[in-house]
C-alpha cells in the first residue's frame, strides 16, 4: 500500500518516528472487526457471547470479533439485534456516560450512516431525545434505516445542511460534530480514501469544519457540550480546531477519564495541552480517531431549549419519512410468527412466504429467534411481504447453514 509522500512526510514528523512506526505496521495486520450490541434486545450478561470475542474496553456494549462474518446474510443484523461499529466510534459513548446523567436533547448533526446516533442515544439517559441529521439525501435515508432498526423512541431523523438547524432556532444540550474530514484514519480499513487525499482538500476540509461548528455552536445552550470528532490524524482538522473554537467562542475543553491501557493519544501540536484524545492504529485496536469535548460556558439566561422544541420553530427542517417506515415497525402485541433461517432471508429478500395454517388473517409480525425483523399480510394463501424494498437484501446467495455472529 503506498502513501502519500506529502502525508507521510507530515505524519512521521507529527508523530515522530516511534509512533509512526507503529501506526506503519498496522497495515500488515488485519484491521479489528467490532461490533456493538442493543441493550433493548439483550444485555451481556444474558447472551453468552462466544470465547472468540473480546470487550471493547471504552464501551460496555462493544466486542470484537476475531474474523469478520457475512453480516448481510445475518438477520440478527437486520433486526437491530447489533450494530457493527469500527471500536474508537464507541467512545462517544464513553464520553456521554461520564458527563449526562440527566434527560437531554441532542443532535447529531453528521450522522450518517447512523454509528455514532445510535451509540448515543443507547448511552443517554431515559427521557432524552435525539436529532439525527445528515444533508445528503440518500445517505439520509440509510440513516433512517438504520435509526428505526435501531428501536429506540424520540429519534427524529433530519435531512438539512447546519445552517438550516441555524436558522430553526432550536437548541440542544448536546451537539455531535463528527466532521467531514479527509480520512486519514481511514487508510487502513478502506483504500479508496487514499487516493482521495491531497493537501489541497486539508485545507478545504479544516475550513469547512470551522463552518459546520459555528452553525453548530448558535444550536448549542449556554453551558452544553459540543463533541467534536475526525477521523484524522493532522493537527490542523484537530488541535488547531479546537484550539481556535475555544478562542473563537471563549468555550472550555473537558477531560474524559481513560485508562492508561487503552493507549489514547493525546495532543500532537506543541504547546497545546488541552484534553484531546486520537486513536491511532498500531497504537490502539481501532482505526484513526481524533475526540474533543467542549463546553460552551453558562449564561445566568433562560435556556431556549424547551420553548424552541414546543413552539414548533423546527418546522423549517426536514424530517425524512418513508411510506413503508409505520407498516415495518413491528408491534409486539399482534400476532408473531417465527421464520426459519431460510425463511428469514427470504423475507430480507422481499419475498412472500406461506405461513402456518394456524396463523391469523390479516398483519403479523415475523420473527427469528425471538427477535422481530418485520410485517407481513397474511392472506391465507401466502403471506405478502411488507418489508421496505429500500432495505431488501440483493444477492440471492442463501448459505447452507445459518453461521450466528453472536
Amino acid at each position: 500500500m503506498q502513501l502519500p509522500e506529502e502525508f507521510v512526510n507530515y505524519t512521521r514528523k507529527l508523530m515522530g518516528n516511534e509512533l509512526f512506526q507503529h501506526y506503519l505496521d498496522s497495515f500488515s495486520e488485519e484491521a479489528p472487526v467490532s461490533i456493538r450490541l442493543n441493550p433493548l434486545r439483550f444485555s451481556p450478561s444474558t447472551l453468552g457471547l462466544p470465547p472468540s470475542t473480546a470487550p471493547v474496553q471504552w464501551c460496555p456494549e462493544g466486542y470484537y470479533l476475531r474474523k469478520r462474518p457475512n453480516f448481510t446474510m445475518d438477520p440478527l443484523l437486520h433486526a437491530g439485534c447489533y450494530y457493527v461499529q469500527e471500536a474508537a466510534s464507541m467512545f462517544v459513548s464513553h464520553v456521554l456516560r461520564q458527563y449526562v446523567h440527566t434527560p437531554v436533547v441532542m443532535l447529531d448533526l453528521c450522522a450518517a450512516p447512523g454509528g455514532k446516533s445510535t451509540a448515543a442515544i443507547a448511552s443517554l439517559p431515559q427521557g432524552s431525545t435525539l436529532y439525527s441529521n445528515e444533508p445528503n439525501r440518500n445517505r439520509a435515508n440509510i440513516l433512517l434505516e438504520n435509526i428505526t432498526k435501531w428501536g429506540y423512541p424520540n429519534c427524529i431523523v433530519t435531512n438539512n445542511y447546519p445552517k438550516d438547524y441555524r436558522a430553526s432556532k432550536l437548541r440542544f444540550d448536546v451537539i455531535l460534530c463528527d466532521v467531514p474530514c479527509s480520512g486519514e484514519g481511514m487508510f487502513r480499513r478502506d483504500e479508496a480514501t487514499i487516493g482521495e487525499w491531497s493537501k489541497q482538500n486539508v485545507e478545504r476540509c479544516w475550513q469547512l469544519q470551522r463552518d459546520i461548528v459555528s452553525d453548530a455552536w448558535t444550536c448549542l445552550c449556554d453551558g452544553g457540550l459540543l463533541i467534536y470528532s475526525t477521523c484524522t490524524f493532522n493537527t490542523k482538522e484537530n488541535e488547531e480546531n479546537v484550539r481556535w473554537i475555544c478562542e473563537e467562542f471563549d468555550a472550555e475543553v473537558l477531560p474524559v477519564d481513560v485508562r492508561p491501557e487503552w493507549n489514547i493519544t493525546g495532543s500532537l501540536l506543541p504547546d497545546f495541552s488541552a484534553p484531546v484524545y486520537r486513536f491511532i492504529p498500531g497504537i490502539t485496536r481501532s482505526e484513526g480517531l481524533f475526540v474533543c469535548v467542549i463546553r460552551k460556558k453558562p449564561s445566568p439566561t433562560p435556556s431556549l431549549l424547551r420553548e424552541g422544541i414546543k413552539g414548533g420553530k423546527h418546522s423549517c427542517l426536514k424530517e425524512i419519512q418513508m411510506n413503508q417506515q409505520h407498516s415495518y415497525l413491528p408491534h409486539r402485541e399482534g400476532p408473531e410468527v417465527g421464520l426459519s433461517y431460510p425463511q428469514a432471508i427470504a423475507y430480507l429478500r422481499g419475498e412472500a412466504l406461506t405461513l402456518p395454517a394456524d396463523t391469523p388473517r390479516g398483519i403479523v409480525t415475523v420473527t427469528f429467534q425471538g427477535h422481530p425483523l418485520g410485517m407481513m399480510k397474511n392472506i391465507g394463501t401466502r403471506a405478502n411481504n411488507l418489508y421496505p424494498k429500500e432495505w431488501r437484501i440483493r444477492t440471492t446467495h442463501v448459505p447452507h447453514e445459518y453461521q450466528s455472529v453472536l
